[in-house]
């Protein structure tokens, strides 16, 4: 058997190159995906479910507060004598 002429080779690989595109769009990661990705190499399951939890538990208290912040203000308009804003 004998081989294929360079210049076939050649067209070849001219052929297959020519279909790719010329530039690849490859987004970088973003900063958030990339402290998850670092976070999941550095710890444990167990501990990535907690640190969600204590997450979401902050996020909690700080609803929770604001709700009591327009609770005292609603009881505070109420409680002010004079003509009541509605």
């Amino acid at each position: 058997m004998q081989a294929a002429p360079a210049h076939a080779a050649m067209a070849t690989a001219t052929r297959t190159a020519s279909t790719l595109p010329s530039t690849l769009s490859v987004r970088p990661p973003s900063v958030t995906g990339a402290l998850r990705a670092l976070e999941g190499l550095l710890m444990r399951r167990g501990q990535r479910t907690a640190r969600r939890n204590a997450w979401t538990a902050v996020l909690e208290d700080r609803r929770r507060a604001k709700d009591r912040r327009e609770a005292q203000h609603v009881l505070e308009a109420v409680a002010a004598p004079g003509p009541q804003a509605t």
